[in-house]
């Protein structure tokens, strides 16, 4: 250890500043969360065995009724039963998630506290209390916690409830600093009591532009404090006649744990939440573990149809072929190069715009 770096940061005495190699800073990685869905965990996290990074902010953006709310329960759900003593504080904006609604999906509501806050002031002190709360508690006594915004869009800000009270319809200039800010703020202490926040949001097509083009609503402050953003979309699935849920598409748009642009697709059922093993076969054959003969698959010489796969998916996805295809993933989906163990030799080399101002 170089001994005048350990004397200067002994001298600062500043629990913030620490030496880069002991790994003791807050932007470092604390985990990963499980979504429930192997291909999921893939894209966001680099690991079928990874998901949503456990103490940073999560975006899952979307146009209405691409399943954005349903998304998060089940990642939710899949919390909380990892987690036995875990618990969720869900800011519920939109009025539209039930104690009913929420149970029906297997959620264990008596360890969910639900907030609905009417401003971004609001859910910024409600918030910050919470994870100052959280922080007081002795670090062993602590539970696992998740935060879930569902949905930013719909956050007005005071100045905008006054205006409104008031019959004015002067539009609120200060929105977007009041939102930049709130994450600002939020980030650092999410990252510093290994809190992961999931945040729901909308997006609309960009006007002007010269080909079809999404953009996220809230300004830029989301999007720099951000560690991943995923835009969904959706397409029906149906088990003959029957809708039984939706092919939820999830796009990369930012991540520091994985590349970004990557695109995969995960099933999200009415009855059952995020299929674990869904888009499995795909990856399967990508990584070379199965093989394609016309529209079935090659398993050991046995020709199966996908469906046939899905229905004892325990029984063809054993744990060597999961290892084959977590070797493909982390090729495939992570940046910088791997030794024959797995380990990375560069670290996430994705830049990502950095507010200057």
């Amino acid at each position: 250890m170089n001994e005048f770096l350990s004397g200067l940061v002994k001298d600062l005495a500043d629990e913030d500043t620490t030496i880069a190699a002991e790994g003791k800073s807050s932007a470092e990685f604390s985990g990963t969360v499980d979504t429930g869905s192997y291909v999921l965990n893939a894209v966001m996290s680099g690991s079928i065995y990874g998901g949503v990074a456990n103490n940073k902010i999560t975006v899952f953006a979307g146009e209405s009724a691409t399943g954005k709310t349903f998304f998060v329960l089940g990642v939710m759900k899949q919390f909380l039963e990892t987690h036995k003593n875990a618990v969720v504080i869900y800011f519920d904006t939109e009025s539209a998630v039930t104690n009913q609604m929420m149970q029906q999906r297997g959620i264990d509501t008596k360890r969910v506290v639900k907030s609905e806050p009417e401003s971004i002031q609001k859910f910024r002190h409600v918030a910050l209390n919470g994870i100052d709360h959280y922080i007081k508690q002795d670090e062993t006594e602590r539970p696992p916690m998740m935060m879930i915004l569902d949905s930013l869009g719909q956050l007005s800000s005071t100045k905008e409830l006054e205006d409104t009270a008031e019959g004015s319809e002067t539009k609120d200039m200060t929105k977007a600093a009041t939102l930049k800010a709130t994450f600002r703020v939020l980030n650092l202490k999410l990252a510093k009591a290994g809190i992961p926040l999931l945040v729901c949001n909308h997006v609309y097509d960009v006007v002007g532009s010269y080909y079809p083009q999404k953009e996220m609503s809230g300004g830029s402050g989301l999007k720099y404090s951000a560690s991943t953003i995923a835009f969904l979309s959706k397409k029906k699935e149906r088990d003959g006649t029957d809708v039984i849920g939706n092919i939820i598409k999830v796009t990369m748009q930012k991540s520091r744990l994985s590349k970004e642009n990557k695109q995969i697709e995960c099933l999200l059922t009415y009855d059952k939440g995020l299929d674990r093993y869904y888009g499995l076969v795909d990856l399967a054959l990508n990584a070379k573990v199965w093989g394609k003969i016309g529209n079935r698959i090659d398993v050991d010489g046995t020709k199966l149809y996908e469906k046939a796969i899905y229905k004892e998916p325990e029984k063809y996805f054993t744990t060597p072929v999961l290892d084959k295809i977590e070797e493909y993933v982390r090729q495939e989906f992570t940046y910088g190069t791997f030794t024959e163990e797995g380990e990375t030799d560069a670290e996430i080399l994705s830049i990502i715009d950095a507010d200057t101002e």
